[in-house]
């Protein structure tokens, strides 16, 4: 796979090493109505296409992928949707293809607020994060019950326990110290999110760590998302100039070196 490379515009040209991808799968619903089958077809639908898609970055070497499974809006869907997707939720996390992931070397996570799930689902997902947890291949973090908002808020409440505490100065408060509290703390931001369904918003999915972010959206509903979709993405991302909020080149020959991302980028005016 090649690399990520500069010029003396201080422009990075993606490549097509992507470290970390992130998906909102979004369509399951219009899938099965397209179909005339019902709403629990499409998702079960979509834990397919999920497989497919953890299968298709352990075979590119993607060394993380993070997943929109259930947002914390989800919850204000019809109660015998939400049942339906919980339910499904446990039975993937029963099923063989753990087992398989597993021996392929994938360490699983979930992100997110766990309070509101049954002490059952609590329960599985305990169970496959301890064992997967000493894998160093792929790592596929699962965002359930998860909102962007929700882990900024998060964040910040850990930061001012810590300022009250006397542990942390009110000086010391800065984009590192939120950052480090994120439910993602430790991996990198995504190079790439990729949105299928049609829709055009990234719908409070990882607001922190999206800033700078290469977004793709495809009309391809979730369940028919399949290899071929991945690698069109792939190749639109290896098409991209990221700039990080630099638009000067004057300001990178300058320097003399590449502009990296950082807390003080603007918008791509070039």
């Amino acid at each position: 796979m090649s690399s990520e490379t500069g010029d003396s515009s201080g422009i990075i040209h993606a490549g097509t090493d992507v470290r970390h991808v992130a998906v909102i799968m979004d369509g399951n619903n219009r899938w099965a109505r397209s179909r005339e089958l019902g709403g629990l077809s499409g998702h079960r639908a979509g834990a397919e296409a999920a497989k497919r898609l953890v299968f298709g970055c352990i075979d590119r070497e993607i060394p993380w992928l993070t997943l929109f499974a259930f947002s914390s809006e989800n919850w204000m869907r019809p109660s015998r949707e939400v049942k339906g997707l919980l339910a499904l939720f446990i039975n993937v996390l029963k099923r063989r293809e753990i087992r398989e992931l597993h021996e392929r070397n994938v360490r699983l996570r979930f992100i997110g607020n766990r309070g509101a799930f049954s002490e059952r689902l609590q329960r599985y997902m305990r169970e496959v994060e301890r064992l997967t947890r000493g894998n160093t291949g792929t790592t596929v973090n699962v965002a359930a019950d998860y909102g962007g908002r929700w882990d900024i808020a998060m964040a910040c409440r850990a930061v001012a326990e810590d300022v009250a505490a006397g542990t942390l100065s009110p000086e010391s408060v800065d984009v590192a110290q939120v950052q480090n509290r994120l439910s993602l703390a430790d991996v990198p931001d995504p190079d790439l999110c990729i949105r299928t369904g049609g829709e055009l918003r990234i719908s409070n999915f990882l607001l922190w760590q999206m800033a700078y972010s290469e977004l793709y959206f495809t009309p391809c509903y979730w369940p028919d998302f399949d290899d071929a979709e991945l690698q069109r993405a792939l190749d639109e991302f290896s098409r991209r100039q990221r700039r990080f909020g630099g638009h000067l080149p004057s300001m990178a020959e300058a320097s003399g070196r590449q502009r990296l991302p950082s807390d003080r980028g603007g918008p791509d005016i070039a």
